[in-house]
């Protein structure tokens, strides 16, 4: 349990990572009352917590609540690193067995999803720093490496290394060099299926 000074410090680090990715957030008093994605995060943060201590109905049915309320799925069980940030958000979904490290992005209709009905590790990884585009799909155990980019609306079925760009459906990485803007990559003609 994180005492309310660390807590403090984390709500603020949740509001500057959107406003350092956000072109279009003005102020972190409009980031923290009016983004749908911090909100989904903040919810999973407690729901995770209850999932934990064992009280799994409850962080189910307040991830229902918190679904309901912003558009995002994140189930309680997920586990999500620092300064995550879910831009726009709409029809994101995050399965129970997902981690995801530290400065990672989402944007709207991302899904984390698996493949199999069967137990255990069952949704991707993504490393740190990974940006994922809209629309994009990554299913199952899949671990996308650091600093990787996927691609608007690409379908990831396989393993990425660190430094990759993955475009297509089904997605192929390719390496990722100095010069590649994540950002403009996003939305660059060729990148978007």
């Amino acid at each position: 349990m994180l005492s309310p000074s660390a807590l403090l410090v984390r709500l603020r680090e949740d509001v500057d990572a959107a406003r350092r990715r956000d072109p279009a957030a003005r102020s972190r008093v409009e980031v923290a009352l009016l983004y749908p994605g911090l909100h989904a995060i903040w919810a999973h943060r407690v729901w995770h917590a209850l999932w934990r201590r064992g009280l799994r109905l409850v962080a189910r049915a307040g991830s229902q609540l918190t679904r309901w309320l912003t558009g995002i799925e994140i189930h309680p069980g997920a586990r999500i690193g620092r300064r995550f940030f879910i831009d726009h958000g709409m029809g994101v979904v995050i399965g129970e067995t997902a981690e995801l490290g530290d400065d990672v992005m989402l944007y709207h209709s991302v899904t984390l999803g698996g493949r199999t009905r069967d137990h255990g590790k069952r949704h991707p990884t993504l490393e740190d720093g990974v940006v994922v585009g809209s629309g994009a799909k990554i299913l199952g155990p899949v671990r996308i490496g650091a600093r990787s980019v996927v691609g608007a609306n690409a379908v990831v079925t396989k393993d990425a290394p660190a430094d990759s760009i993955l475009v297509g459906i089904p997605a192929k990485p390719r390496p990722r060099t100095a010069a590649d803007d994540s950002r403009a990559m996003l939305t660059a003609v060729e990148y978007v299926i």
